[in-house]
């Protein structure tokens, strides 16, 4: 693989420097902010050889490439572009700076929650695990150790508040500690427990609005979003505090004044208000997904997919560490699994149904993904992309969710969904293995049906034009006109031959023929670059003009298709050059060969004005 020749059609189907924002790349994917996704070639980028998938997630085009692979690319893409590297936290921090406000907000929520799964992972997982143990042992209930490790598995949910508290004092760039005590004085021992009261035990007034309004002392376990409110507004004091306190009793003031004026508004206004607004919330969260026979279930695992599309899923931790708390039963998780093998079973259909090699590299590997509960490469790398497997998806994970309603499935923690649900599901492990086989198996016969691969347009008969006697290792000119040294060209990407080496061509006809006998490896959707690769191995990339990809194929048109058998001197792409001069793009071509470090030289043989198909360029192996 050519990695710069990858990087560089990247960077040029990206719409170039003036669209790119940031970059950076994680283990498999390359990871960019976008100006403006309306210059983006999204299908010419799934053509390039080496992007196994393009798809856009949380503000960013992400385009997977492969492990190994993606930081070679992007090395290359980054000294193409002229910008430095950025690390995969500065690149979200972009991102997210792009986004409508009510997904940053919902991100926040993602943000806070997520450092905080791994807590309720390990004592959700206890708490399953002692559980299934007492069902096979009744009496090891009595014992010393289940006494012990079942005090161990309710405890992350017992302080749960102080975990969001600390997290997302940390998200609001606050100290830590100062959430921390918010987050104990919200549950203070003086405080009666919500969940005594819950069960009837007898409350008194902790402050009265003028008699109007009485609060009662009672804790609040089990409330998420009334903690990550008033975090958020000790660390806005803090900070405002911090800028015009001076220095000398900064130290002082500030803690005292952000905890006390925060802490007084968190138990008397926002956290009344907000817990009874929560209640609702989950109230009706599980109202829905309580509607007899499943329906509800039904109409969420259907609609789950979406809400990922939309970058809105991340509110559904918020509805989960919600229902963990009020009684230890996360019913959304079987849900949110059944959607996710849904969607990686739609994609695995595909996988085996394609005959195209490189949708088969791709959606393999992302349904797998999926399985294990990461579903963003099949859902933009593989089912949005043919419309119909997403569907099926959707249907398979309705099914699915409506079977796990049904059977009662919940889960004792969050954050873990697919086949590493089923640590967490031990005490309803027959309905959850029912629901995602369900899903798994809806999913992909819809999608078997329904997927078909495109159809690629019909290859025009392959003519010889020029009668001539085509040597190897040489390259004949596909247009006519004035030669020129590519160093003269005016656009420094080429110009400083970091693409390859070649000439440049000022066309006085608007035709390209094939520059020898080969293949059209690459025929962009905008017709104004092909790629071809002749019958002994040289590769030449002819790109119609400069910046005309801003012309989205207007006042171009394709002679052939990719994958093409071509001969040397076959019409290739005509175009319209009053229209593309008015439109104001120069029509200087560069002609390159872009596996250049292949050969042990590449000689320019004629300058000047030229014909069809004279021979230009010669290459020494």
């Amino acid at each position: 693989m050519d990695y710069r020749s990858c990087a560089s059609q990247i960077y040029e189907q990206i719409g170039g420097k003036d669209n790119l924002i940031s970059a950076a790349h994680c283990a498999t994917r390359l990871r960019l902010v976008i100006a403006d996704n309306s210059k983006v070639n999204v299908s010419a980028l799934e053509e390039i050889d080496g992007v196994k998938g393009v798809f856009d997630a949380s503000g960013q085009l992400q385009l997977i490439i492969g492990t190994g692979t993606v930081n070679k690319v992007y090395d290359e893409f980054i000294d193409i572009a002229g910008i430095e590297a950025s690390t995969k936290e500065e690149l979200k921090q972009v991102a997210a700076s792009q986004a409508p406000w009510w997904k940053r907000a919902i991100k926040t929520l993602g943000d806070i929650f997520i450092p905080i799964i791994p807590a309720i992972v390990a004592t959700g997982l206890l708490n399953g695990l002692l559980g299934g143990l007492v069902q096979i042992w009744p009496s090891m209930a009595d014992s010393y150790f289940y006494n012990l490790v079942n005090m161990f598995s309710n405890t992350a949910l017992t302080f749960l508040p102080i975990l969001i508290a600390i997290s997302a004092a940390k998200i609001f760039g606050g100290n830590i500690y100062l959430g921390a005590v918010i987050g104990m004085i919200m549950i203070h021992p003086s405080l009666v427990n919500a969940w005594t009261v819950a069960s009837g035990a007898e409350t008194t007034t902790l402050w009265s609005w003028f008699g109007a309004w009485n609060i009662d002392n009672v804790g609040y376990q089990g409330h998420v979003i009334p903690i990550v409110l008033s975090v958020w507004l000790m660390c806005a004091i803090e900070k405002k505090l911090h800028k015009i306190v001076p220095e000398m009793f900064d130290l002082f003031v500030t803690p005292l004044c952000s905890v006390l004026v925060a802490g007084f508004l968190a138990m008397t206004v926002i956290g009344p208000v907000f817990a009874q607004i929560e209640t609702l919330v989950l109230s009706g969260a599980k109202a829905l997904i309580a509607i007899p026979f499943g329906i509800g279930a039904f109409l969420m695992g259907g609609f789950y997919a979406p809400t990922v599309l939309a970058g809105a899923h991340h509110m559904y931790n918020a509805i989960e560490m919600m229902m963990l708390s009020d009684n230890g039963m996360n019913i959304w998780m079987p849900i949110a699994t059944a959607a996710n093998v849904a969607q990686g079973s739609a994609a695995l259909a595909v996988s085996l149904k394609t005959k195209n090699k490189k949708t088969k590299s791709m959606a393999l590997p992302a349904s797998l993904s999926a399985f294990m509960g990461i579903t963003e490469p099949a859902i933009f790398g593989v089912n949005i992309r043919y419309g119909k497997p997403f569907v099926a998806g959707m249907i398979g994970g309705a099914v699915g969710a409506c079977i796990a309603s049904i059977m009662g499935v919940y889960a004792t923690a969050n954050g873990i969904t697919g086949l590493f649900g089923l640590l967490i599901v031990t005490d309803c492990l027959p309905g959850y293995l029912l629901s995602f086989a369900v899903a798994s198996v809806v999913a992909f016969a819809v999608s078997w049906v329904l997927y078909k691969d495109e159809e690629k347009n019909a290859s025009v008969e392959v003519v010889t034009e020029c009668d001539i006697n085509v040597e190897s290792d040489s390259v004949y000119a596909p247009l006519k006109g004035e030669i020129i040294p590519l160093t003269e060209a005016p656009d420094k990407v080429f110009a400083s031959e970091a693409l390859g080496k070649g000439i440049a061509i000022n066309p006085t006809e608007g035709k390209v023929v094939a520059p020898f006998n080969g293949t059209v490896a690459m025929l962009y959707d905008t017709k104004h670059a092909i790629g071809l690769v002749s019958d002994d191995g040289i590769e030449v990339l002819i790109h119609i003009g400069l910046d005309t990809v801003k012309l989205n194929g207007e006042h171009f048109t394709a002679h052939v298709a990719q994958g093409d058998k071509v001969s040397c001197g076959q019409t290739l792409v005509t175009f319209d050059m009053d229209a593309i001069t008015k439109a104001g793009y120069p029509l200087v071509t560069p002609v390159i060969i872009s596996n250049t470090p292949k050969f042990a030289e590449v000689s320019n043989v004629k300058m000047g004005n030229t014909d069809f198909s004279e021979k230009v360029l010669a290459v020494t192996k």
